[in-house]
């Protein structure tokens, strides 16, 4: 894929950048940093939210076709 995108690339990836974030947030609790660590397991919920809500909604666009 020549021209991916910022998006096509983080779909594809998700799974190890969910993962990334979670190791971060791991790290940042060991190191007595809570807050931290929350904003990093917040970003990675909306990553994977955002990811179910265009899953359904490709879903739903495919079965109305």
């Amino acid at each position: 894929m020549p021209n991916e995108t910022v998006g096509e690339l983080a779909e594809l990836y998700l799974g190890n950048i969910l993962y990334a974030l979670e190791l971060a947030a791991l790290s940042l609790q060991q190191d007595g940093r809570p807050q931290d660590a929350a904003f990093y397991r917040g970003l990675a919920r909306k990553l994977a939210e955002a990811h179910g809500r265009a899953r359904r909604s490709q879903e739903g666009s495919e079965g109305r076709a």
